[in-house]
C-alpha cells in the first residue's frame, strides 16, 4: 500500500448545533468527534496528517484539540469557507514532497472504523481516485454515485438538486471521503469551479474531472451508519447510540455480562475484563478501568478509576478520578469515593465519602463516616491503617492517620492521629433524664388543647 497522509476538514461552523462550541468538539462516548476521527487517523499510521480548521476563537479551539491529541498534526487555516475543495486546497502547503495517497476525512464523521478505510485505500492501490459510497435507507438529499458500465468504478457523482428523477431513485449515495494519488490532486484541485449556487469549490467535482482526463475512479462501500454525519444534536445523540452499541457488543463479547445492555453506557477507552458483571443504568466516564470478576450493581456512576479482580461496586456509588478499589474490598449503597485507594478487602459499605485517603487492607468503614478532607483552602490526607474499624457517623479530620487495627467510636469527630489498636472516643457524655419524656408529651398535649380553644 502506498505512503498515506490524511487531511481532516474541521473548519465547519455548525450553525444547526446552536452551541458556543465548535461542532467537531461535541463529544460522542467521551471523545471529540475529531478525537475520534484522529484516532482512527493514527490506526492507519499516515506519514503526514493535516487537520483544517477554521478561523479566530472556534478555529484555535479547534486546533488545540487536534495538537492535545496529535502532537505532530499539521494545522492550516481555512479563513474563508468556500467548501470542501476549497479546505483541501489549504491543506496543499502541508502536503509538499509528499507523493503517496491522500485520504480526505471530515471531523464531524466520527463513526467511520479503520478496518473500512484500509478497504478504500487498498481501492487506491488500483486507482489514482477512490469514493467511499453507501447505500442510503433514505438518499434525500445525499449525492448519487452513477456507476460505470462494467458496475466497478464510478463515472460521476451527480448532487441530488442536479440529479434526474431516474437518478434520484439510487440509493448508492456519496459520503464525501476519497482517497486520491497526491499528485492528481494537485493537478484537479485548480482545475475545481466555484461556479455554483453557493459559490464554493466542491471536492465532488474531483470524480467529474479525473474521468475528463481519462482517469478511472475505483468506489468501495461501507454501512451507512460508518459515514455518519453529525450537524445537529439529532444526529450527536444517534451517533452516541450508535458507538454505545459498538461499546457495549465489544463488552460482551469480551466476557462481561451486561444485564440490561440498553441501560449501560461505556466511554471511548474504558477497559472492561472477564467474568464482570455490570447491573443496569451503570455509566463509565473516560479512564475506567475495570479488572476480571468485578460485580458493579446498579445505579453506579464511575469515572477515572480501577477496580481490581473481584472487588464489589454499589448500588448506587459514585467513583471519583482517582479512586482505586483493590482486589476483594467492597464499595456499597450512596458512597462516594475520590481519589482515595481503598485495600484489599476493605469495606466502605453505607452512605459514606472517603476523598483523598487511604483506607487499610480489611479495615471496615461505617455508615454515615466522612474524610473532611477540604479546609476551604487545600486539600489534606486522611490514612486508615490496615483492620481499623471506623463506628458510623465519624468525622475524620484531614490530615490524620488512625493506626493499624484502630477502632473509632461512632460519631466521634476525630481531629488528632490515633495510634495503632487504640480506641479514639470523640462525644459528649449522655445523660439520661428519668420521667422527662412523659412530662414533655403531657405539657406539649396541654399547650395544643389551649391553642386548640
Amino acid at each position: 500500500m502506498n505512503e498515506i497522509a490524511v487531511v481532516i476538514l474541521a473548519a465547519g461552523m455548525g450553525t444547526r448545533m446552536k452551541s458556543r462550541t465548535p461542532k467537531v468538539l461535541h463529544k460522542v462516548a467521551g471523545r471529540t468527534m475529531l478525537g475520534h476521527v484522529l484516532a482512527t487517523a493514527t490506526e492507519l499510521n499516515a506519514a503526514r496528517l493535516v487537520v483544517v480548521h477554521g478561523p479566530g476563537q472556534e478555529g484555535e479551539m479547534v486546533a488545540e484539540e487536534a495538537h492535545r491529541h496529535t502532537p505532530g498534526a499539521a494545522l492550516t487555516e481555512q479563513t474563508e469557507r468556500l467548501g470542501t475543495g476549497h479546505a483541501v486546497m489549504q491543506a496543499l502547503p502541508a502536503l509538499q514532497g509528499f507523493s503517496g495517497t491522500v485520504l480526505v476525512l471530515y471531523g464531524d464523521v466520527p463513526l467511520l472504523r479503520a478496518e473500512i478505510l484500509r478497504t478504500l485505500l487498498e481501492k487506491a492501490t488500483r486507482a489514482p481516485l477512490a469514493v467511499l459510497g453507501f447505500e442510503a435507507a433514505d438518499p434525500g438529499s445525499y449525492g448519487r454515485l452513477i456507476l460505470s458500465t462494467d458496475g466497478e468504478g464510478l463515472e460521476a457523482i451527480v448532487e441530488a438538486k442536479d440529479a434526474t428523477e431516474e437518478q434520484r431513485r439510487i440509493t448508492l449515495c456519496n459520503s464525501g471521503v476519497m482517497a486520491v494519488d497526491a499528485d492528481l490532486l494537485r493537478a484537479l484541485l485548480p482545475k475545481l469551479s466555484n461556479d455554483t449556487a453557493q459559490g464554493e469549490y466542491y471536492l465532488t467535482d474531483l470524480v467529474a474531472l479525473a474521468r475528463a482526463a481519462n482517469k478511472p475512479v475505483a468506489l468501495a462501500t461501507c454501512e451507512e451508519e460508518e459515514v455518519l454525519g453529525v450537524d445537529d444534536r439529532l444526529r450527536l445523540a444517534r451517533a452516541e447510540r450508535i458507538m454505545q452499541h459498538r461499546l457495549r457488543e465489544h463488552a460482551m463479547r469480551g466476557g462481561a455480562t451486561l444485564t440490561d445492555p440498553d441501560t449501560v453506557f461505556f466511554s471511548f477507552d474504558t477497559e472492561i475484563g472477564r467474568d464482570v458483571h455490570i447491573g443496569p443504568f451503570v455509566v463509565f466516564g473516560p479512564g475506567v478501568r475495570i479488572a476480571d470478576g468485578v460485580i458493579i450493581h446498579a445505579h453506579c456512576h464511575i469515572e477515572g478509576a480501577q477496580v481490581d479482580t473481584g472487588a464489589q461496586v454499589g448500588p448506587f456509588a459514585r467513583l471519583r478520578p482517582g479512586a482505586v478499589i483493590s482486589s476483594g474490598a467492597k464499595v456499597g449503597n450512596f458512597v462516594e469515593i475520590k481519589n482515595a485507594t481503598v485495600e484489599e478487602g476493605a469495606k466502605v459499605n453505607h452512605l459514606s465519602y472517603i476523598g483523598d485517603a487511604r483506607v487499610g487492607s480489611n479495615a471496615n468503614i461505617g455508615a454515615g463516616t466522612i474524610t473532611c478532607n477540604y479546609d476551604g483552602f487545600l486539600k489534606h490526607h486522611t490514612d486508615i491503617g490496615a483492620g481499623a474499624f471506623i463506628g458510623s457517623n465519624s468525622a475524620l479530620v484531614a490530615p490524620v492517620k488512625v493506626g493499624d487495627g484502630a477502632l473509632v467510636a461512632a460519631g466521634s469527630t476525630i481531629t488528632r492521629d490515633v495510634p495503632a489498636d487504640a480506641l479514639a472516643i470523640e462525644r459528649a457524655e449522655q445523660r439520661n433524664m428519668e420521667g422527662h419524656a412523659a412530662r414533655y408529651r403531657e405539657r406539649k398535649k396541654a399547650e395544643k388543647a389551649r391553642r386548640g380553644k
